[in-house]
């Protein structure tokens, strides 16, 4: 929803492990919504979902919350206010890793973090969180190739968190990655999940990217890219070519 100064408006909510640097990771994407022409209300944890008024007059929500909990009330405000037409946002644990308790958020999202591939033990590991840094691929489907978001992307290979993700079908996925076969661990053929995806809900337009993983990783020109699409087309501020009603 236009504000009377004529800019829409976001709500950027952070918090959770700080290993996925929430605050400096939205610190990289405000002034980007900002030029953007969002007027950008910043949040420390979820709470400012449970203000019916204030959402209610959202166009966006970008979310950086890792791990953590949410209160009924705030849960039942996002949802209420992404079921009216506000776009929700997010990338690697921020959104796919958010409020484990809720089986209800989960739904909203469209996928959880499961796992993430790992180095050989105990040669390779060293106790530390690029322990779970390897080389993989983000490979755009065909919907991708054709979607305003990741359209002007190709195909990319990225050193980092590689996500295993739980998903379903009501997801257009943009991009995927597969999980290669390694013999230290139980799985047994490559396992290809999302790695971009958007997803309708209500009147509501939910995009998650998993790649993301600290600042380093959204600094790359491919990652940025597709996120700084993502938050614009998620609230309604990126030109489709398409014949798109949500």
């Amino acid at each position: 929803m236009t504000s009377s100064s004529g800019a829409k408006r976001a709500l950027v909510t952070r918090g959770g492990w700080d290993g996925h640097q929430p605050v400096e990771a939205t610190e990289l994407f405000i002034p980007f919504l900002r030029e953007a022409g969002f007027d950008v209300r910043v949040e420390e944890g979820p709470s400012a979902y449970a203000e019916a008024d204030y959402m209610a007059g959202l166009d966006l929500v970008v979310q950086s919350i890792t791990m953590s909990t949410i209160e009924p009330d705030a849960l039942k405000g996002l949802m209420a206010a992404v079921a009216a037409g506000t776009g929700f946002a997010g990338w690697h644990g921020g959104i796919a890793d958010s409020f484990r308790n809720s089986s209800d958020y989960l739904q909203l999202v469209g996928g959880q973090f499961a796992t993430h591939a790992a180095l050989h033990p105990p040669h390779e590991r060293k106790g530390e969180m690029d322990d779970n840094y390897v080389p993989h691929r983000v490979e755009l489907t065909s919907a991708g190739r054709e979607h305003p978001i990741t359209s002007v992307l190709d195909d990319f290979d990225l050193v980092t968190e590689q996500y295993w993700i739980l998903s379903d079908d009501l997801n257009d996925v943009l991009a995927t990655t597969t999980t290669d076969t390694r013999d230290w661990e139980p799985w047994h053929r490559p396992v290809t999940c999302p790695a971009v995806w958007t997803r309708s809900w209500g009147e509501g337009r939910v995009f998650v990217a998993t790649p993301g993983h600290r600042v380093d990783v959204l600094e790359d020109p491919n990652v940025r890219t597709l996120v700084e699409r993502g938050l614009l087309w998620a609230g309604r501020s990126l030109e489709t070519t398409s014949e798109e009603t949500r």
